[in-house]
């Protein structure tokens, strides 16, 4: 089913939630009303019990070719807004996408820049069509990295490659992306589609409880001390042997079979 959303088409089935941000006239550049739709969307698929797994991806022949600078009275939050407060609502997206409790797919067919590439990179896992490009636009537009940008870079390919792409705004194909280590699959054109549906069904039938507070403890593993990591990791097992799916995994694995998880 979808639900009536000026730049966003939002689709349910069988526990997963596909964003698909659609302006394919603008190759799914993101204007202030669909930052606001994107912050509204995260918002009730993270608390929406039914919503295991998410998948963001773009309409048409791009994922998305970054915030759309025709109207920059319009950039996030509310029109007409200074540019700081701009920037702190397009911030608050980029947060809930990071802090999603459930974990998160982009799905990236042709380009990926500016805050496009830094939305598809705040994903858990990114899957490229073998046709992707992906660019940190900003500099040829005259502005600095956002959208998470100067936090994910680092931990995802190492500072002197960051600043690499961040200085150069260099489009890289799928495979220099895969190679740098911003993707972790690329896939033929075709099989995009069905390769994404395959890891999705994977995830939305896991535990969804533990695989959040995995995400959590891997997304908080480079700003705590091995201490507080062995610590934050025992909390988490505590709260998942109190759940349904941990007793389901521990009886499936005493009668040899597969468990069947409810997501709670």
């Amino acid at each position: 089913m979808s639900e009536p959303w000026e730049t966003l088409i939002v689709e349910r089935a069988d526990g997963v939630v596909t964003i698909t941000m659609n302006r394919p006239e603008r190759k799914n550049a993101a204007n202030g009303t669909m930052f606001r739709e994107l912050l509204a969307v995260l918002d009730d698929a993270a608390t929406d019990r039914g919503d295991r797994c998410m998948v963001l991806t773009g309409a048409g022949d791009a994922f998305c070719s970054g915030a759309d600078l025709s109207d920059p009275s319009d950039v996030a939050g509310r029109p007409g807004d200074p540019y700081l407060l701009q920037m702190r609502a397009l911030a608050d997206v980029a947060l809930r996408l990071h802090r999603f409790p459930k974990p998160t797919i982009a799905k990236v067919g042709g380009v990926a820049a500016g805050a496009g590439m830094s939305m598809a990179i705040g994903c858990d896992l990114v899957v490229a069509s073998a046709s992707a490009r992906f660019s940190q636009i900003f500099a040829k537009r005259g502005l600095s990295v956002d959208f998470g940008a100067s936090w994910l870079l680092p931990r995802l390919i190492g500072l002197h490659r960051a600043k690499e792409l961040a200085f150069f705004a260099d489009i890289l194909s799928a495979d220099e992306a895969e190679s740098f280590g911003l993707v972790n699959r690329v896939v033929p054109d075709a099989e995009l589609d069905a390769f994404v549906a395959v890891w999705a069904r994977r995830l939305a039938d896991g535990p969804t409880l533990a695989l959040s507070l995995t995400k959590t403890l891997l997304n908080n593993s480079m700003a705590v001390s091995m201490d507080q990591a062995l610590e934050d990791e025992a909390r988490a097992q505590a709260a998942n042997f109190g759940t349904r799916d941990t007793r389901e995994a521990l009886t499936a694995f005493v009668e040899r079979r597969a468990p069947a998880f409810e997501g709670r």
